[in-house]
């Protein structure tokens, strides 16, 4: 393994670390009865508000069109993530001290297999959450589901939700695009060997 792709592969994996002290994603919440807006912080381990009371007041307002109230313990994800990012961490720390390009293969292919399913299970849970109404609400809109977008914004009754990467989920992304652009440089690598002249 070259020293650049080995380089590049430290990076991928150290700057991860970052994930456990950032927030990985971001709802924000604006409608007039809110000039200040609400937002939720979603971190690998836990929920919580942007301001103080927002997850509180999210609550409440969601209380009255029948949503489920986020209870961040009762999310087993939220228990999972630190362990996989850890993993991902050690795997890819190791990978390159060991300087094996097939281990960088390995450990790409699970970050956007882990990547993927993380998108697929947060939609879901978004579905759920928008879907799955509690019949005896007090306010009622026949037909009208809350679910807030995956990625970018929609407009829920008169709260418009934006939902994207935080800085955590943005320092992910790069960590996987740094894996890849070292894969890319080590084959271009081993391709010149192969074809320069003994």
């Amino acid at each position: 393994m070259h020293k650049i792709t080995q380089g590049l592969f430290l990076t991928a994996s150290v700057i991860l670390i970052l994930v456990f002290f950032l927030p990985i994603w971001n709802i924000d919440l604006e409608a007039p009865q809110y000039p200040e807006g609400l937002g939720l912080n979603i971190w690998i381990n836990t929920i919580d508000g942007v301001n103080k009371h927002d997850l509180k007041n999210i609550n409440q307002l969601n209380h009255y069109i029948g949503m489920k109230v986020i209870e961040p313990d009762s999310i087993a994800e939220l228990k999972i993530m630190p362990f996989l990012f850890g993993f991902l961490i050690v795997f890819g720390l190791a990978g390159a001290f060991l300087k094996k390009k097939y281990l960088l293969l390995i450990w790409i292919l699970l970050f956007f297999i882990l990547a993927v399913a993380g998108m697929i299970d947060f939609y879901l849970w978004e579905y759920d959450y928008g879907h799955n109404l509690d019949p005896a609400a007090a306010i009622k809109i026949p037909g009208m589901s809350y679910q807030p977008p995956l990625f970018g914004t929609k407009q829920l009754l008169n709260m418009r939700t934006t939902s994207l990467p935080a800085s955590g989920g943005w320092i992910a992304f790069i960590s996987l695009f740094l894996g890849v652009l070292a894969f890319i440089y080590e084959s271009k690598v081993s391709k010149n060997q192969e074809l320069s002249p003994a």
